[in-house]
């Protein structure tokens, strides 16, 4: 239930995020979340969208973004989909062991709570272990 959008900055991901938010909040059945580092879309998205400032919150750890997911979800059984833009940025790391521990975190919270996760990450697609990239 997760899908990763990665390429290099300026490869279009933001971009292409936007369409599938957009997208989601027309055929999703229930709430679309999206968590992103700035406030860069607010603009962009579609009203409906609960639009989150990681910052706001100072989601700088795997562990703190575990614990907010969570919450999210606990105060809204309803949630269907969540967005992440550019998490190791917004984590302040680069590709690593946490952050495929993270991925995997997520698709198996994902497959309990029926929600879908797609996650923007700036860094390069071959990097990627062979269990991610089965989320590509």
């Amino acid at each position: 239930m997760v899908r990763l959008i990665m390429g290099m900055k300026g490869s279009g991901k933001t971009k292409r995020l936007i369409e599938l938010i957009n997208n989601a909040a027309k055929d999703e059945p229930g709430h679309v979340v999206c968590i992103e580092a700035n406030r860069n879309m607010t603009y962009d998205i579609h009203y409906h969208i609960r639009l989150i400032d990681a910052h706001e919150y100072k989601l700088n750890s795997y562990d703190l973004y575990r614990g907010f997911i969570s919450g999210l979800y606990a105060g809204n059984y309803d949630i269907s989909h969540v967005f992440i833009d550019n998490l190791c940025k917004t984590v302040g790391r680069e590709v690593d062991k946490d952050t495929e521990a993270f991925i995997t975190w997520l698709d198996t919270f994902g497959e309990q709570n029926d929600i879908k996760f797609t996650v923007s990450i700036s860094a390069d697609p071959s990097a990627l272990s062979e269990d991610m990239q089965r989320f590509m």
